[in-house]
């Protein structure tokens, strides 16, 4: 009921609409509709826009049809040349059914075909009686079931709203809007012809072919040029093609008035600052005619992509001097030639005369002289004086003819298949409704002329788009010729004889951008599409040929021209290393003389400097150092696991039990050589060299071994812009501090016990010589840790290894050195009586009474 009360109310508005246009266009007389009739069983409707514009003034009164187009008239012969051609066929097609048509002139205007449409299904000769009292009967079955047309896809679409109502079926030719293709909208909509869902997507993959980067996109404000004009946006965005610009022409463009004028000098200049490779027009013919005299006037010369509504347009490809406009690549459906039909224009229409042809032929002069073979180049000028055949024939539109021919076809198919019919007789009458021969033609499935024709659930038939070419010799149109196919699914093929022949360049003389050498990339500085050379940052490189700058993998560097990507060199502190040399030779130099200063000390274990040194904590402290100068040796090579845990770590524990057999000693000197009185008795407790070493040593071994436990040193590859250097990472940053800052605490305690030391009576200079070898360690330190944070490359863990090399020497040289040397070249001095007068001197010249032995 409510579907029934939206007709109706749609058909009120509709019979509203006529009534008023009538007022303005009467349909009658010479100003009424023009329209060809033919009766028959079954009424065929067709609507053409033999006229391709009106004349829209604002005087009260009737709007003439005005641009009468030679292709479309031709296209009204088709249909009437294939229905006539199914009656008589032989055997017959519809055994006693004759098809009739009634074919109406729609102008190319929306208004027209409304009242042509409301015509055709009111079944009466005049629209005014469409009135308040017949709403009712307007949903009555209508005699004409199935309407072909139109040529534009906005007319299309106003047309489809209307037959809906009844649903008559719909089959346009040449309507390609993506639009259509809404069966909820459009539910008794076909078409013959390709979408341009796939047209644009085909004119894409063809601009990706000839590997244009920048492109100009003129559409229209209609249907038909605004959604084909937004879906290429859509297409070239995803593909990364520049859009220069794009420019929509107002609806009112074809009528050439001065508004015109102005937004086409507009335009223009737009073209002429442009630095697109290609053009696509994407509008229909009419303005597209009033665009290329523009183009040749002002010897435009650029590359033109042409949508399927005049990429075999007679009107725009025989303009004098087209050439100068540039070349035109374009796209229509594939196509065949209508069997017969040429010769049936050459003999002059011979058969049955209609409306359409009887206006054409009051209003051209066929010529006298019509010589077989006659060159046509000049059919613009001979339409003036008188038309021949020959040229007549050379205005058919290979693709909207032949699509107008297929619908014939398929309509035919769709009522064979309806009528039950074989070729004597149809076991169905004509009395069907308009919907059951809808679904009957949605399921036909024919081949024509070695083509297969079926409709898709949006009502679009699976045919290729032929890739065509205009030639030009001496900028004058010689021919359009095919030089390619793009199907649906989205292969496109071009001849390859063809392709070598057309201009394909990467950069052409459009493009303001330039040729760009390896290393530089082409990229957007100033005006929209025009690119400029473009160095490659470090990291990145680029082939050439202003490929966009692609960066380097981490394991990979560029070149110093930025052309390719170099593979980094790993980096370590190899054996062959001059540094790593010296460095060695300090090692194993460190090493011997530690295990020579050993055995000198074994040698004079029982003699008092050995004593002085601390006793049997000088083998301790000297195998300790001997442990240092070995895990210097870690951080030479390639790090591995066992390298890194055994670096630093250990080097805590080793120089803490180094230093804390030093502490032990100045504890004894100080506690066992003053005679200071004050010095409590409790505190002598503390000369206890095995508790403090244990106590000492152990507070650093309990920081390393949960440290060497739980986040121990591991090798990390450090990624740099040349190079990969691999290292020890710490592990644990907390734990490698706070070792760190125990020993510097250590050697600090050592600093001060020794500086306080240097007032006591010391033969061998202990506490002096401990003083300098812990400021030594102290200063190496605090200067390693900015130069280490500094550093970048594989000499960082040098710093660590000699940091560690010169707080051992310190220790060997500053502490233990001394004391060999006396041991070998002053004898004299490692003796008790030497160390007794030595005291008694220091004590006696401080005015301090001692007694003589």
């Amino acid at each position: 009921m409510y579907l029934l009360s939206s007709c109706i109310f749609t058909m009120f508005l509709l019979c509203l609409y006529v009534t008023i246009l009538s007022v303005f266009r009467p349909c009658s007389g010479e100003t009424g509709l023009l329209h060809a009739y033919s009766a028959g069983d079954i009424i065929i409707g067709g609507l053409v826009p033999v006229h391709t514009s009106i004349n829209r003034s604002t005087a009260r009164g009737p709007h003439s049809c005005i641009q009468y187009n030679f292709q479309t008239f031709l296209q009204t012969q088709v249909l009437i040349y294939a229905i006539r051609e199914i009656n008589q066929r032989t055997p017959r097609v519809l055994p006693n059914i004759t098809l009739g048509y009634d074919i109406y002139d729609t102008c190319g205007d929306v208004s027209f075909a409304i009242l042509a449409t409301l015509q055709l299904l009111q079944n009466q000769p005049n629209p005014q009686s469409c009135q308040l009292n017949d709403i009712q009967s307007t949903l009555t079955e209508p005699k004409t079931k199935v309407v072909i047309g139109e040529l534009y896809s906005e007319v299309s679409i106003a047309v489809a709203r209307v037959v809906a109502l009844s649903s008559v079926t719909q089959i346009s030719y040449a309507s390609t809007s993506e639009l259509l293709s809404e069966k909820s909208k459009f539910p008794t909509f076909l078409r013959t012809t390709t979408s341009d869902k796939f047209q644009t997507k085909a004119i894409a993959e063809l601009v990706k072919l000839f590997h244009w980067k920048t492109v100009a996109i003129i559409g229209s404000n209609d249907e038909y040029g605004k959604y084909g004009s937004d879906s290429l946006t859509v297409i070239f965005n995803e593909e990364l093609i520049c859009i220069e610009f794009v420019d929509i022409l107002p609806g009112d463009f074809s009528q050439n008035n001065s508004e015109t004028h102005t937004r086409l000098d507009m335009l223009v200049k737009k073209i002429n600052e442009s630095t697109a490779e290609a053009i696509i027009m994407f509008t229909k013919n009419a303005n597209v005619h009033i665009v290329m005299e523009a183009a040749i006037k002002y010897n435009l010369n650029r590359t033109w992509i042409a949508s399927d509504s005049w990429s075999t347009s007679t009107e725009v490809s025989k303009m004098p001097g087209i050439g100068l406009a540039g070349q035109v690549f374009g796209f229509m459906s594939k196509t065949n030639e209508v069997p017969g039909f040429k010769d049936y224009i050459k003999s002059w229409f011979n058969g049955p005369t209609n409306a359409f042809l009887d206006d054409f032929k009051a209003c051209n002069k066929l010529c006298s002289n019509q010589a077989e073979k006659m060159n046509c180049a000049n059919c613009q000028m001979e339409r003036e004086k008188c038309l021949h055949t020959n040229c007549l024939a050379a205005y058919i539109d290979p693709g909207d003819s032949y699509n107008a021919y297929v619908a014939v076809q398929v309509i035919a198919e769709g009522l064979r298949s309806l009528l039950r019919c074989d070729s004597q007789r149809c076991e169905r009458s004509a009395g069907f409704t308009a919907l059951e021969l809808l679904e009957e033609i949605k399921k036909i499935n024919l081949t024509l002329n070695g083509t297969n024709i079926f409709f898709n659930a949006s009502g679009d038939p699976s045919l290729p788009y032929d890739i065509v070419h205009w030639r030009m010799a001496e900028y004058k149109f010689k021919s359009i010729i095919v030089i390619g196919e793009y199907w649906p699914d989205g292969k496109i093929k071009v001849n390859d004889e063809c392709f070598r022949n057309m201009p394909i360049v990467n950069v052409t003389i459009y493009n303001c951008s330039n040729a760009c050498k390896p290393g530089y990339e082409l990229k957007e500085k100033g005006k929209k599409c025009c690119k400029d050379c473009v160095p490659c940052v470090d990291g990145d490189y680029s082939p050439g040929n202003g490929e966009k700058c692609k960066s380097c993998s981490n394991t990979n560097y560029s070149s110093p021209e930025r052309d390719k990507c170099l593979e980094k060199t790993k980096e370590f502190l190899t054996w062959s290393d001059p540094l790593i040399i010296i460095l060695t030779f300090l090692e194993a130099f460190g090493i011997i003389v530690t295990m020579v200063f050993a055995v000198l000390f074994m040698i004079y274990r029982s003699t008092p400097i050995v004593k002085a040194v601390g006793g049997y904590l000088c083998f301790l402290e000297l195998i300790s150092l001997l442990a240092c100068f070995c895990l210097a040796f870690t951080f030479t090579g390639r790090p591995t696991n066992a390298s890194c845990m055994a670096g630093l770590p250990l080097f805590g524990i080793a120089f803490s039990l180094c230093i804390s057999c030093i502490l032990a000693n100045l504890l004894q000197i100080l506690l066992g050589v003053s005679f200071n009185l004050k010095i409590k008795s409790w505190m002598k407790k503390l000369n206890q060299p095995v508790a403090v070493v244990t106590v000492v040593s152990g507070i650093q071994l309990a920081l390393c071994v949960p440290w060497l436990y739980y986040h121990p040193p591991f090798p990390e590859e450090n990624i740099l812009s040349m190079s990969i250097v691999l290292h020890c990472h710490k592990g644990s940053k907390e734990l490698f501090i706070a070792m760190l800052g125990y020993n510097a605490f250590l050697g600090l305690i050592c600093f001060l016990f020794a500086f306080k030391g240097k007032q006591l009576p010391d033969l061998y200079k202990n506490a002096t010589l401990i003083t300098v070898s812990m400021l030594v360690f102290l200063i190496i330190w605090i200067l390693s840790i900015p130069i280490y944070i500094n550093l970048v490359g594989k000499y960082k863990q040098a710093v660590e290894c000699i940091a560690i090399l010169i707080s051992s020497y310190s220790i060997l040289v500053g502490h233990l050195a001394p004391k060999c040397y006396i041991m070998l070249f002053r004898k004299e001095m490692n003796n008790v009586t030497a160390i007794t007068e030595y005291i008694r001197n220091h004590y006696e010249n401080n005015s301090v009474a001692v007694l003589k032995p």
